[in-house]
C-alpha cells in the first residue's frame, strides 16, 4: 500500500504522482516520485479564437459615436472551465488514490486552481482520506525538482542514498 500520494496542478495541467520505494534500496536512492497519470485542460489550452467567432475588442461603438462596455460572459465561461477541469482532476485523484490504496493526498497548486480544487475535492474527506494543500505552481518542474521542493517544505520524505 502506498499512502504518498501527489497532485500538481494548475489551471491547464495536472499531473498525479506516487510516492514509490525503489526495488533495490541496497543500490538505489529513494523514496522516488513517479508520475502515473496526466490530464490536459484542452479547453482552456485553446486560443480564442478558436473558442469564440470573434476576438474581443473591449468596447462597441455606439451609434451616436460613444463607446460603451459590454459583458460577453467570457469571464464566466473561463471560470466554468476552469470549474469543470477541478472536477475531473478530483476524479481522477479519487479514481488513482483508491487504486492505489493511498491514505493521504497532497494537493499542488497555483492559488487560483487550489480554490477550485478545494471546492471538488470533498468525497475524498468522506472517504476517510486525509487531504493536505500547498498553494505553490509547481506544474512545470521535473519530477525530482518537485520532490526536493516537497522534501523542503517537509511534507513528503527527502530522497535517501543507497543503504550500501
Amino acid at each position: 500500500m502506498n499512502n504518498n500520494f501527489i497532485v500538481v496542478a494548475d489551471g491547464s495541467r495536472a499531473r498525479f504522482f506516487q510516492l514509490e520505494e525503489p526495488a533495490l534500496p541496497e543500490v538505489e536512492p529513494g523514496p522516488n516520485l513517479m508520475e502515473v497519470n496526466d490530464l490536459v485542460n484542452t479547453e482552456k489550452e485553446a486560443h480564442g479564437n478558436e473558442i469564440w467567432s470573434d476576438t474581443k475588442s473591449g468596447r462597441n461603438r455606439a451609434p451616436t459615436g460613444g463607446a460603451h462596455g459590454y459583458d460577453d460572459h467570457r469571464d464566466s465561461h473561463a471560470e466554468e472551465l476552469e470549474r469543470r477541469f477541478a472536477r475531473d482532476i478530483a476524479a481522477e485523484a479519487v479514481r488513482l488514490s483508491e487504486k492505489a490504496g493511498s491514505r493521504e493526498i497532497l494537493l499542488v497548486a497555483q492559488k487560483r486552481a487550489l480554490g477550485f480544487l478545494r471546492n471538488e475535492i470533498d468525497p475524498l474527506v468522506k472517504r476517510g482520506i486525509r487531504v493536505k494543500e500547498l498553494a505553490k505552481d509547481l506544474s512545470k518542474l521535473k519530477p525530482h525538482e518537485i520532490h526536493e521542493h516537497l522534501a523542503r517544505e517537509k511534507l513528503i520524505p527527502k530522497r535517501r542514498p543507497p543503504l550500501l
